[in-house]
């Protein structure tokens, strides 16, 4: 094992900045020595940050520059080229979710990755979100009871960085995969699954409120599990502001737990105890995610720690995602894993 892990940026754009704020904060081992981008702006923003080398290409990055490893941040339509392409070269992966916009395409990842001994991660930073952590400890502890049902609510506002440009990508489906289930409402299904098991089937419908975006930009679904309990996923982008929501309940037999909306979160308990609530996780805020996320992968990579969650796990969010979509066509409950 070596003591520093060089790491390419793959993509260089609005994400990379959260992801360069993780490892300066949580992981101290990883050193960015490789800058790749079409765009010699996005990669030279990155590079006067931390010294790292700049590239155009990723073929021209893997011949001439210094790296062990690829975080790749780029549209969901280049995921698979680019995956393929770095295990091929032997290099440790963390990829940015989804893992793929299509089944066919996540599972010729997943064989590529079974075959080498590299690392190979899919991003999923809900995962680590301190209040959702909290959250599952505390159900898994029974501090609420047996669970009855829940609610994911997912809301942009469509006015930040994800969405600049003459033409943001997130915005063509075929690039994306679809609108915002497979990309933003990933992040909250993936709680879901963390607190109340494997999702079953689905049943929901979609709508187009916004008319840049191809890809639906409402949603309105129930989620069964495989424990029978059903949950609400919404999801809603628009260009206008919201009223204060939650962005996770969790209803049981003995209270509900209750993640604040917006991104400066917070963890609520609700009981007999305290039936006007209590704080029992300090707001931390959504990006703080990245943060333990990056330290996983690197201690999975230096120190040859298993992976919090395997890439197979992101096979659940995007299933889910197509068998809402299908949902939506059939006007009927679709199997998630069929």
């Amino acid at each position: 094992m070596t003591d520093i892990l060089k790491l390419a940026f793959v993509g260089c754009g609005a994400i990379s900045a959260h992801h360069l704020d993780a490892i300066n904060e949580s992981a101290p081992r990883i050193k960015i020595t490789a800058a790749i981008d079409p765009s010699r702006d996005r990669a030279n923003a990155i590079a006067t940050q931390t010294g790292a080398q700049v590239f155009e290409s990723l073929e021209q990055g893997l011949d001439h520059g210094d790296f062990d490893a690829v975080d790749i941040m780029l549209p969901h339509d280049l995921h698979e080229q680019f995956t393929l392409e770095a295990l091929r070269a032997g290099k440790h992966i963390l990829l940015e979710k989804p893992i793929a916009p299509t089944l066919e395409s996540a599972e010729r990842i997943l064989a590529a990755a079974q075959q080498v001994s590299t690392v190979f991660m899919v991003g999923e930073n809900t995962q680590y979100w301190p209040e959702v952590v909290k959250a599952q400890q505390l159900i898994k502890e029974g501090a609420i009871g047996d669970i009855i049902t829940a609610r994911a609510c997912f809301i942009d506002t469509l006015d930040d960085c994800w969405y600049t440009g003459d033409k943001p990508w997130r915005n063509d489906k075929q690039r994306s995969g679809g609108g915002i289930v497979i990309d933003g409402g990933a992040h909250w299904i993936r709680p879901l699954r963390m607190w109340l098991g494997e999702i079953d089937q689905v049943i929901a419908v979609l709508d187009y409120p916004d008319k840049d975006m191809q890809g639906e930009s409402l949603a309105r679904a129930l989620l069964r599990f495989e424990s029978g309990i059903v949950a609400g996923f919404d999801a809603i982008a628009l260009k206008s502001p919201f009223g204060p929501q939650h962005w996770w309940r969790v209803t049981a037999s003995q209270g509900e737990l209750a993640i604040n909306g917006g991104f400066e979160g917070g963890l609520m308990l609700f009981n007999k105890e305290n039936p006007q609530g209590r704080i029992v996780q300090s707001p931390t805020g959504y990006f703080k995610s990245f943060g333990p996320q990056i330290a996983d992968f690197e201690a999975a990579v230096l120190d040859g720690k298993a992976l919090e969650a395997g890439p197979e796990q992101a096979l659940g969010e995007l299933r889910t995602a197509l068998a809402i979509y299908r949902s939506a066509k059939s006007n009927q409950w679709e199997k998630v894993w069929q």
